[in-house]
């Protein structure tokens, strides 16, 4: 069952997905993905879920949040609650200061995130589903204020619990941990063109030894493993999903020319991209 709220002026859109056996995101398969954020509930037992051709298991009582130009496949989608929104409904780039999610639960450098949810929490989670259903009928003035209340709380909770669950977050304050949040969220911008670290540390007034040295101290990655790591996701993408040659992909994330991008996917996924295209087209096959 799909329940679809539309606001006309502003080209707002929030989806509930309940007991929806299409529910999936087709990523960069679509050319041009709708910038939609998703929440999904599992509150059955543990399924498999497959993220850009990776599988991982959902665990039982878990929220999982998704971007738009991920693809993904769930192993049992009609036993999933789900809560999609775009920009125009609500956007949690303008409202970070009040939900806090923006470079942790989505656009993160910790990915995929399964939040696991203890007894008391799966009760609220599931109050609030209920009261999503319910408003859903509701055709009045105040359906899409009541929607984007109801959803920033289910953000706000869903944040809580992710960074009780967060080592790091465990260890510092949120003061600190707001410059791994910022650097994420300027990594995922720029990737395709600034593949240095001195960008971003000029992006965030530090210098590039004090940017690695505070990661190091925050117990994260590298932000050079971290850059790495986003253009190779996104390479695969594109290799996974799309027709483009590995020139077009090339020029696409910034590299100067294809012999470049070439050396860099091999020495870091140990494939060449001939070779990784084989491999999937074979397992498509």
């Amino acid at each position: 069952m799909i329940s679809e709220y539309n606001e006309k002026g502003t080209l707002g859109r929030f989806i509930m997905h309940n007991n929806n056996q299409l529910l999936s995101g087709r990523g960069l398969r679509d050319q041009d993905p709708e910038p939609v954020n998703t929440f999904v509930y599992n509150s059955g037992t543990a399924q498999q879920v497959k993220i850009d051709e990776v599988t991982y298991t959902m665990p039982e009582a878990s929220i999982l949040p998704l971007v738009s130009n991920q693809h993904f496949q769930f192993e049992r989608p009609e036993e999933l609650v789900a809560w999609q929104f775009n920009r125009e409904f609500y956007c949690i780039l303008n409202h970070d200061k009040e939900v806090g999610c923006v470079g942790f639960l989505f656009y993160g450098i910790r990915h995929p995130m399964f939040i696991k949810l203890e007894t008391d929490e799966v009760k609220e989670i599931e109050d609030l589903s209920r009261v999503f259903s319910l408003e859903m009928q509701v055709r009045d003035n105040f359906q899409g204020e009541m929607l984007r209340v109801l959803l920033k709380r289910v953000i706000i909770k869903t944040t809580r619990i992710a960074k009780q669950q967060s080592e790091s977050y465990q260890l510092f304050p949120d003061e600190k941990m707001d410059l791994v949040r910022m650097f994420s969220l300027i990594l995922e911008g720029n990737f395709k063109k600034e593949h240095e670290v001195k960008f971003y540390a000029a992006t965030l007034n530090k210098s590039p030894k004090t940017l690695s040295n505070t990661f190091a101290l925050l117990k994260q990655p590298a932000p050079s493993v971290l850059i790495r790591n986003r253009i190779i996701l996104e390479a695969k993408r594109y290799l996974h999903y799309t027709d483009k040659s590995a020139k077009e992909i090339a020029y696409e994330l910034g590299f100067e020319n294809p012999a470049h991008f070439s050396r860099f996917f091999k020495q870091h996924t140990g494939s060449n991209v001939s070779e990784f295209r084989a491999v999937e087209q074979n397992d498509k096959d």
